[in-house]
């Protein structure tokens, strides 16, 4: 499958609560200038009754970014869409898949699987409400419902809906009695399922996630689907993301180096921490802490570690604490 029709999406970051928030986004894309990144779910309910700045304030250097949505409610979803178009997003998605029991009382995430014709009314409303894509994240099965005719079936009515990016976490959702911790390890992973749905949907953009760990992975995943999508391991391990410019986005620039990120990082950093004594404004352990996997599979990387989770350091308040972090690792070991 050579087509290029996907190749904005061909490698993304999957949206993670608590962790793909808009510091760890822009440290993202210090190391990738092109693989597709996705904030947090937002809930229509913040959206439509709460600090809408706050919860969509993003920085331009995170493009292409997609900003996920939680909810239900078509016109609620409309109007959290338009204003995620306004505010510069480049897609708007829709959460089908989360498992947790606080979005199921919400009556959204992947409890919504078992109601295709309501998801269609959602992404059809969506649809006419913003000009950017709509697209759908979305679980294989749910509970004890492994028919590959329910996803299928599901895919179906909400193509037809007009959505054209369907997102796969190759997983079932067991919606009582594990985590969503658990939803992510127990439940058995099958790719052929999401393989299985491309061959029956060629035009729509099929992108596979779950599991995927390496680049040898995401090579394999390419050659059935149009893009693979990277989870915990792109944050624990966010250079593995280095060179995938060159590989899956043809960029020929030379990434930078760990050290290089860092220093990237830096007047990000310092700019953010000058609203740090306004109530609310952002610490530095809320920046630093999605940096601690940089130096993952080096040798000195736990040194690297301790150094920036020094407590009383982390606390002043002064970025230098990055730079005597690097102090503890090997320049040799980091030009790439």
């Amino acid at each position: 499958m050579e087509s290029n029709a996907y190749r904005g999406r061909r490698v993304s970051v999957a949206p993670m609560m608590d962790w793909t928030d808009r510091h760890c986004r822009v440290f993202h894309r210090q190391i990738s200038r092109h693989t597709w990144l996705y904030t947090e779910m937002v809930t229509t309910g913040a959206l439509v009754h709460g600090d809408v700045a706050r919860h969509l304030d993003f920085n331009d250097e995170e493009h292409p970014v997609a900003l996920q949505l939680g909810g239900s409610d078509p016109a609620d979803l409309a109007h959290s869409a338009r204003l995620g178009e306004q505010w510069g997003y480049d897609e708007i998605n829709l959460n089908c898949g989360c498992p947790s029991e606080r979005v199921q009382k919400g009556a959204f995430g992947a409890c919504l699987m078992a109601e295709p014709t309501l998801v269609a009314d959602c992404v059809k409303a969506m649809r006419d409400a913003v000009s950017i894509d709509v697209t759908v994240k979305h679980r294989i099965g749910i509970d004890n419902n492994e028919s590959y005719g329910f996803m299928r079936d599901f895919v179906g009515a909400v193509a037809d809906a007009g959505c054209r990016t369907f997102i796969v976490h190759a997983r079932n959702a067991i919606l009582k009695g594990l985590s969503p911790k658990e939803n992510r390890e127990i439940p058995p992973l099958r790719h052929d399922a999401v393989y299985q749905l491309k061959r029956e949907f060629p035009d729509l953009e099929i992108i596979l996630n779950g599991g995927v760990k390496t680049q040898s992975e995401i090579d394999l995943h390419l050659l059935h689907v149009d893009g693979v999508m990277l989870g915990r391991e792109a944050y624990h391990n966010p250079y593995s993301m280095a060179g995938f410019d060159a590989k899956y986005y043809g960029d020929a620039r030379q990434p930078r180096s760990r050290a290089e990120v860092i220093a990237a990082m830096l007047p990000y950093i310092r700019q953010q921490l000058q609203g740090g004594a306004v109530k609310g404004g952002p610490r530095l352990n809320s920046i630093t802490r999605h940096m601690l996997g940089l130096m993952t599979g080096l040798p000195g990387a736990r040194s690297f570690r301790q150094t920036l989770s020094d407590s009383k350091r982390l606390a002043s308040g002064d970025p230098a604490l990055l730079l005597a972090a690097l102090e503890r690792m090997d320049p040799t070991l980091m030009a790439a």
